[in-house]
C-alpha cells in the first residue's frame, strides 16, 4: 500500500448459508438500556471474503459515509450478474467471529453502470452511477459495518463500508473511523491523492470523492487492517462505546461533549481544521485521546459536497495549494498541517510528530515500570521485531510539544540512511485529559498478531508483540474510559533523560 508522501529524506469467498433477513435483528450498543446487549449476541461465521472474483464482477458504494440508526441510505452497485444479495454485517468481537449479520436483501436486480469519467481540472474520478437500492437502517445498532455484495451467479463479491454513528458520546469511548484517509489512498478509477495513470504525483487527483467504490481489501478501504482489530478488542472489553467518523466530528462541534475518550485508529492521516479544532476542544474539556497509529492529522483537507450530498469530496492540493480555488476564496490551504501558510504542526495536539517512511524496526521498551506496561512483564530494553513501521512518529521539541510528556518506548530506526527514533508517548493537560500516542502505524494491526479470532497481522510481527500491544491497548482503553486520566495518572516529563531537552 502506498504511504504518505513525506519520506525520511524529506524530513469468503465464504458461501456458507445464512438466514434471509428482510428485517433487522433486535440489538443495541453497550449502554442502551432496555434492549438486548449487542455483545451477548452470537456472531455470524462466513462473512469474510476470500475469493472476490474479477474486479468488475460486482462493486458498489453507499451514498452516505455514516448514518444515524434508522436513517436510510442508498447503494449504488454495478454488476454484470442478473441479481445480487446484499448483507449488512456489524463488525465487533462476537466471541471471535468478528461480525454479526444484521440485515439481508436477496435477489436485487443487477445492472452494469457506466464507466467512470475523470474531471479534467482536478482529475477527480466521477461515476455518475444511479442508485440501485434504498436501505432502511431501522433497528440497526450503532457500530462499524461492512455491507457484503454477492453476485448471485457466483462471479464475485465485494464490501461496502458504512458507519452507523452515535448521536451522543457523553460518558463513552468514541471510535473515530478515518474514511477521509481511506479515500485519499483509493485508486479506483485510476486516480488517488497520490497517483494517477503515470504512477506519479503529476497525474494524481487534487480532489477525491466518496461516490465510487474502494479498490483496497475487496472494497473495505483501510478498515480491515487499521480499524477492525481495535473495534474487536474494545467490544470484547465491554467498554461503553460510541461510533463516529472524522467527517462527523468536523461537522458537529458538540459531538464529543462529555466523551470519556476519543480513539484515532491505525491510519488517520487526513483531517480538516474543523475536526482538529473539535478534538482539541474535547481534550481541553477533559476527554482523553488515544492515537493508535502514526502519521495522524498530517494532511489538512477540506470537505465539499457532490451531487449525492454534503461532505462527499475530500480536497487536498498538497504542494499545489496555491492553485486551489477554495484557498483563493479564503479557505485554509489544503497542505500539510506543519507547512505554511497557516502552519500548525500536528505535535501540538498529538505530542508526537510524523518523522518518516519507510522503516521496519524493533519496538524497544524504555520505561517498563510505567502504568501503560502493567501486566506485560516487560523489562527495560525489551525488543519486539517489526512492530515499528511502516511510518513512525517521534517527540521532537523543534515543533510545538505539550508538556509534561513521557516517552515510554524509544525505538531506534534507520530511515533511508538517517538515524532517528520512534516514540510511544503520553502527556497530560490541565483539564485532566491524557493523550497516548503509539508512534507506529502497525499498532492496530499488531492486535491480531497470532491472536484469537483469526489474525491478519503481517510484516513478521509475532505473538509476543501481539501480546504486548493487546495488553498496553487494554490498559489505555480501561484507564481512558474511567475519566480524565491525568487526574490519577499524571505525566512525569522525562525528555531531559531521553533527548536532553529542557
Amino acid at each position: 500500500m502506498a504511504a504518505a508522501a513525506t519520506s525520511c529524506g524529506a524530513h469468503p469467498s465464504a458461501h456458507a448459508p445464512a438466514p434471509s433477513l428482510d428485517h433487522p435483528a433486535t440489538a443495541r450498543p453497550a449502554g442502551d438500556a432496555g434492549k438486548p446487549d449487542e455483545r451477548a449476541l452470537p456472531g455470524t461465521p462466513g462473512w469474510e471474503i476470500t475469493d472476490p472474483g474479477p474486479a468488475d464482477a460486482i462493486e458498489g458504494f453507499a451514498d452516505r459515509v455514516s448514518v444515524l440508526p434508522g436513517e436510510p441510505f442508498g447503494l449504488h452497485v454495478s454488476t454484470g450478474a442478473p441479481a445480487f444479495t446484499v448483507s449488512a454485517y456489524r463488525m465487533g468481537w462476537y466471541g471471535g467471529a468478528r461480525a454479526r449479520l444484521v440485515w439481508r436483501r436477496e435477489h436485487v436486480p443487477g445492472t452494469r453502470q457506466a464507466a467512470p469519467q475523470v474531471d479534467r481540472a482536478t482529475r477527480t474520478v466521477l461515476t455518475g452511477w444511479q442508485r440501485t437500492l434504498a436501505v432502511d437502517t431501522a433497528g440497526w445498532p450503532e457500530g462499524a459495518y461492512l455491507l457484503r455484495l454477492d453476485a448471485e451467479d457466483g462471479s464475485g463479491r465485494r464490501y461496502v463500508p458504512l458507519t452507523v454513528r452515535s448521536a451522543v458520546t457523553a460518558g463513552r469511548t468514541v471510535v473515530m473511523s478515518a474514511p477521509a484517509t481511506w479515500q485519499a489512498y483509493n485508486e479506483w478509477g485510476g486516480h488517488s491523492l497520490y497517483n494517477g495513470p503515470t504512477g506519479t504525483l503529476a497525474t494524481r487527483s487534487l480532489t477525491v470523492v466518496f461516490d465510487r467504490p474502494y479498490d483496497y481489501d475487496h472494497g473495505a478501504g483501510l478498515f480491515l487492517v487499521y480499524e477492525a482489530p481495535l473495534v474487536a478488542l474494545a467490544e470484547k472489553l465491554g467498554l461503553e462505546l460510541a461510533y463516529t467518523t472524522g467527517i462527523d466530528v468536523a461537522r458537529e462541534p458538540g459531538l464529543l461533549k462529555g466523551a470519556s475518550a476519543v480513539l484515532s485508529l491505525g491510519h488517520d492521516e487526513y483531517w480538516s481544521p474543523e475536526q482538529r479544532a473539535n478534538v482539541a476542544a474535547a481534550r481541553d474539556a477533559g476527554t482523553n485521546l488515544a492515537v493508535l497509529g502514526a502519521n495522524c492529522c498530517f494532511r489538512r483537507v477540506r470537505f465539499e459536497p457532490t451531487g449525492l450530498g454534503p461532505d462527499r469530496a475530500v480536497v487536498c492540493y498538497k504542494d499545489a495549494w496555491a492553485q486551489d480555488p477554495g484557498h483563493q476564496a479564503g479557505a485554509p490551504a489544503t497542505t500539510d498541517f506543519r507547512a505554511g501558510p497557516g502552519a500548525d504542526p500536528e505535535s501540538a495536539l498529538l505530542g508526537v510528530i510524523y518523522d518518516g517512511y519507510p522503516v521496519d524496526a524493533p519496538y524497544v521498551v524504555t520505561s517498563p515500570e510505567h502504568w501503560l506496561f502493567e501486566g506485560t512483564g516487560v523489562t527495560a530494553g525489551a525488543s519486539f521485531p517489526h512492530l515499528v513501521g511502516v511510518e513512525y512518529d517521534r517527540v521532537d521539541t523543534g515543533f510545538p510539544t505539550p508538556r509534561p510528556i513521557e516517552v515510554v518506548a524509544h525505538s531506534p530506526v534507520v530511515c533511508e540512511g538517517r538515524r532517528s527514533h520512534s516514540d510511544t508517548a503520553y502527556y497530560t493537560v490541565p483539564s485532566g485529559a491524557g493523550v497516548f500516542a503509539s508512534g507506529t502505524m502497525r499498532w492496530v494491526e499488531a492486535l491480531d498478531a497470532n491472536g484469537p479470532g483469526g489474525g491478519r497481522a503481517d510484516h513478521g510481527i509475532d505473538s509476543h508483540a501481539g501480546d504486548l500491544v493487546r495488553r498496553v491497548t487494554e490498559n489505555v482503553l480501561r484507564a481512558f474510559a474511567a475519566g480524565p486520566a491525568g487526574r490519577t495518572r499524571p505525566a512525569r516529563d522525562n525528555l531531559a533523560a531521553v533527548y536532553g531537552a529542557s
